[in-house]
């Protein structure tokens, strides 16, 4: 009986061991090396802070939480991913790009179905009357620097106060949303307003992590992207205003050199203004976007 109530006799090694030996008999292979890493990294952690039942309660309260502040409108576990940096070190390892290709960053939680087409030049922003009035073009190319033609660009963003249309409980209409194409000669136009800095949602689980680690939560202005085009590898990303003082300190980390441009500003009647058919004062920013191959 001793004999057999020393072999069951148990030591936290001994707790890890068996699990992951348990975890052997999982089917798929890459769920099992999936699993055996997750429960490998989390034990080790649990070990090396020496984790007290409260500190562990605690996290399974704050997990809890996150789950039920997530709504059809707020995604709290994504701004949890996106604020520890998880969604950014996921994304650089699945969009490694070739020399020159424009770079990706964090989708957000904050993309929404069924923008409206729209023409070059359409307006995403007719209803934000407090904004710097915008415009954003370019081209979209191949790596040679051949332009797309028919490439599609959905492009969102937040309004002069910093919010998201989701964002608004009294609203389900898109606004600051649209889907623009490329002509033959692989250019876009967008108009829209000046992006701004603004905060994340932080009246939440996440909010409360960020200031007990005496972080910010707010990220420095850009307009979102994804462009895609038959026979490439579609590209979600940003662009950022060079002039933003958070750039350093994006809350996400999502902020890439190659993305961040120049708004030129606009105060007097000038051949920008003719081109567009834009009264001053306008910004006007150039980015051209570089698609890979599919395969």
């Amino acid at each position: 009986m001793q004999n057999t109530m020393a072999r069951r006799s148990t030591t936290e090694d001994d707790i890890t061991a068996d699990v992951l030996r348990r975890i052997d008999a999982t089917p798929d292979p890459r769920l099992r090396a999936i699993m055996r890493a997750l429960v490998g990294h989390l034990h080790s952690f649990v070990k090396d802070v020496q984790l007290t039942e409260a500190e562990w309660f605690a996290a399974i309260e704050f997990l809890t939480e996150t789950g039920h502040t997530c709504t059809d409108r707020r995604q709290e576990f994504i701004l949890l991913s996106d604020t520890l940096g998880v969604s950014m070190v996921v994304d650089l390892i699945n969009h490694r790009k070739p020399g020159g290709a424009t770079e990706s960053t964090v989708f957000g939680p904050f993309h929404r179905e069924g923008a409206p087409e729209m023409p070059a030049g359409g307006n995403i922003a007719p209803r934000d009357g407090r904004g710097t009035p915008a415009i954003v073009s370019g081209r979209v190319l191949d790596p040679a620097g051949r332009p797309i033609a028919g490439a599609l660009l959905d492009v969102w963003q937040a309004d002069s106060s910093g919010r998201y249309d989701s964002q608004y409980a009294d609203s389900d209409d898109l606004h600051l949303r649209g889907r623009f194409h490329t002509d033959a000669a692989g250019r876009y136009l967008v108009r829209t307003i000046r992006p701004v800095h603004y905060t994340i949602p932080d009246d939440g689980p996440v909010g409360r992590m960020l200031r007990a680690t005496g972080r910010h939560a707010w990220r420095p202005a850009h307009i979102h992207f994804v462009v895609s085009a038959d026979g490439y590898e579609p590209v979600t990303t940003h662009i950022f205003d060079d002039s933003d003082p958070y750039l350093d300190s994006d809350t996400v980390f999502a902020v890439k050199e190659s993305l961040v441009c120049s708004f030129v500003r606009h105060d007097a009647k000038d051949a920008a203004a003719a081109a567009f058919a834009i009264e001053p004062p306008f910004d006007t920013v150039e980015f051209d976007f570089v698609l890979t191959p599919r395969g």
